[in-house]
Parts: structure tokens; sequence; C-alpha cells
């Protein structure tokens, strides 16, 4: 694994962790009343699937 590969692992594990804590937010709900712990440890969680699962190949690093 070179570092075109950690690069773009890195970047959809980023995104995917963006895309996790936006979802868990509820529209309406206040700053305040927001889990932020149970939002950024699922995040984690996800970044991490995301990063085991880009093992199996990432289509812009394998086309080059």
């Amino acid at each position: 694994m070179d570092t075109k590969w950690w690069k773009a692992a890195g970047i959809r594990a980023l995104k995917t962790i963006c895309q996790t804590a936006v979802s868990m937010l509820t529209i309406g709900q206040a700053v305040l009343d927001v889990n932020w712990v149970n939002v950024l440890s699922v995040s984690a969680v996800a970044g991490v699937i995301s990063m085991l699962t880009s093992i199996a190949g990432l289509p812009e690093v394998d086309n080059e």
C-alpha cells in the first residue's frame, strides 16, 4: 500500500465520518441537546470501517 492508497483511503474515510456525523443530527435539535460523544463515537467507527473496506481495493487507485 503506497502513499496514493493512504491518501485516497483517508479522503474516503473522512467523507464517511462527516456524512455519518451529519446523518446523526436531527433538524430542529438544539446544539446543547446533541449527544456529541455518541455522534463522534459512531462517526469514528464508520471511519474505521471505511478504512477496512478500502483494503479490498479503491477504484481511483487501482485504475492508475
